[in-house]
């Protein structure tokens, strides 16, 4: 199949081929921007950008789908054993610039960190600042009041779903804990599905399961009706 060029024009924003015309790894289409426009409208229909410094704008819908149900999430007994001492500090949309950044230069043995570019760091941020994209943050705090980000987690929440983008630690689990207490949240506020994109060991140990395309859209349709309120989640765990 063709992977199909995106108009570079915010008439043509919200427009994107249909999914199921995907090439077999998902590649669904080429160009476009990243303007909060696209990027919803994108979100919506079940389609990411994903791409690398020295690539133009891709965009894919890969089937099948890894997803996390909120109230399915599994943790591990040294997990849970982390999250009852309160290791870290856990605050939400204190730090989103900073825990897209980290996410992007963190050095990673699978180099998955290269595809946020600066370009999406910007986009995001914009995101964020219009109440869409959030970030859950894990602090280490020091007996003199001093904290440091040590972890964090962060994705784009449409209506009751949420999309994982990245996530990143500099300190034992803190990226595990931040991911636990978000997908918590998400749970506690309403949030029916979390998208986590790619397929990977690490979020099947939190009870992410792979559906077919189909599947994912259905449960997107669905989630996307909850009327959740766009709004920053800083008010959550003040620090």
């Amino acid at each position: 199949m063709p992977i199909f060029p995106l108009e570079d024009d915010p008439e043509f924003a919200d427009l994107f081929p249909p999914v199921g015309l995907a090439e077999e790894n998902g590649l669904l289409a080429i160009g476009g921007d990243l303007t909060p426009k696209r990027l919803i409208a994108a979100y919506r229909q079940g389609i990411f950008p994903w791409f690398s410094q020295d690539e133009p704008l891709l965009w894919w819908s890969p089937d099948p789908r890894l997803i996390l149900r909120p109230e399915k999430l599994h943790l591990s007994r040294s997990l849970k054993k982390t999250l009852r001492r309160e290791t870290y500090r856990i605050t939400y949309d204190h730090a989103f610039e900073q825990v897209i950044t980290a996410c992007a230069e963190t050095p990673r043995g699978d180099n998955n960190g290269t595809w946020i570019v600066p370009e999406m760091v910007e986009a995001y941020c914009q995101l964020q600042a219009m109440g869409y994209a959030h970030s859950a943050e894990a602090w280490r705090m020091g007996i003199d009041g001093s904290k440091e980000l040590v972890g964090g987690a962060y994705g784009v929440a449409i209506g009751g779903a949420f999309f994982g983008e990245s996530m990143f630690y500099l300190a034992p689990d803190a990226s595990k804990v931040a991911f636990a207490s978000l997908v918590q949240r998400l749970n506690d506020h309403g949030f029916t599905l979390i998208d986590c994109q790619m397929d990977t060991d690490h979020l099947r140990r939190f009870g992410a399961e792979l559906v077919t395309r189909e599947t994912f859209l259905g449960q997107l349709k669905t989630a996307l009706s909850i009327p959740v309120e766009q709004l920053s989640w800083r008010q959550d765990g003040a620090i």
